[in-house]
């Protein structure tokens, strides 16, 4: 059985791989070939990936062109990824409460729902010029913008997914003598934990999508800023390899956020990979 599960992961995992491989080699014949596609991209205009492999070698270790990046990933991986867990977190902490009131009791949904769609339809980027009035340029301009995006995909699927526990589970417990409180925390939420997780991955990977929206104002040290002034000097290489490591920092981050959920409730099946 074990040996089957492992075959089945290399596999998955070979395939993957050479999905990459292959966008790879279009990425360096469109280069090579200043192939024009949809939308009218050209691809001439982007940089080879040898080129971007050698700057993210730099970005990370340094020792090729010894500019004033070289060298520094981890210092703008490291205050890109604290500002998204904080807005993540803060998001978090907010929506699934919120989200669990909201899925249970009619009263809190018909007193909370037009608030929600109301704000719920207001990009990030209708945000910012309001924010950076009443907050000012830095993080915490930053960490709010965040939070704002990653706050209702996370409230709606915890709304669905309270609402889809089984009735028979809670008439089950209230028939035993449970509180509504107990109700609630034993029953309703462990029950709903599928869809409360999907809607936290949805909302960390959205944490990652605002930053660079985020950065771009008012912060020196960070991979939106980074990308930001990359863009102000033609720096399609640089832009190009901070896209790589906020896709690379994504992804780490919803594994280890599905791996902490899966550790927390062992093998019970509520959390799918």
């Amino acid at each position: 059985m074990r040996a089957a599960l492992w075959r089945r992961r290399i596999g998955h995992t070979a395939l993957g791989l050479g999905f990459v491989a292959l966008l790879l080699l279009l990425w360096d014949l469109g280069v090579r070939g200043e192939w024009v596609l949809l939308f009218d991209i050209k691809m001439g205009f982007l940089p080879a990936p040898d080129v971007v492999a050698r700057l993210l070698w730099d970005f990370a270790f340094g020792g090729l062109y010894d500019d004033a990046y070289s060298g520094t990933l981890l210092e703008h991986l490291g205050a890109s990824a604290l500002r998204v867990l904080a807005g993540f977190g803060l998001a978090a902490a907010l929506a699934v409460p919120i989200g669990v009131l909201m899925g249970r009791f009619p009263l809190v949904n018909a007193a909370l729902d037009p608030a929600v769609n109301l704000f719920r339809p207001v990009p990030a980027t209708a945000w910012v010029p309001l924010v950076l009035l009443i907050i000012g340029f830095g993080s915490q301009a930053t960490i709010f913008l965040i939070t704002l995006s990653a706050f209702f995909p996370i409230l709606l699927n915890t709304i669905a997914a309270t609402r889809e526990v089984p009735p028979r589970l809670v008439e089950a417990a209230r028939m035993l003598g449970t509180t509504r409180v107990g109700v609630l925390m034993k029953v309703v939420v462990p029950a709903a934990t599928p869809g409360i997780v999907s809607g936290l991955r949805i909302g960390l990977g959205l944490g990652w999508v605002i930053l660079v929206l985020g950065e771009a104002n008012g912060i020196d040290t960070g991979l939106g800023s980074m990308i930001m002034l990359a863009r102000e000097q033609v720096r399609t290489d640089r832009v190009v390899v901070g896209m790589i490591v906020i896709g690379l920092a994504g992804f780490l981050s919803d594994r280890i956020l599905v791996l902490g959920f899966k550790g927390l409730f062992g093998r019970r099946p509520l959390v799918r990979a």
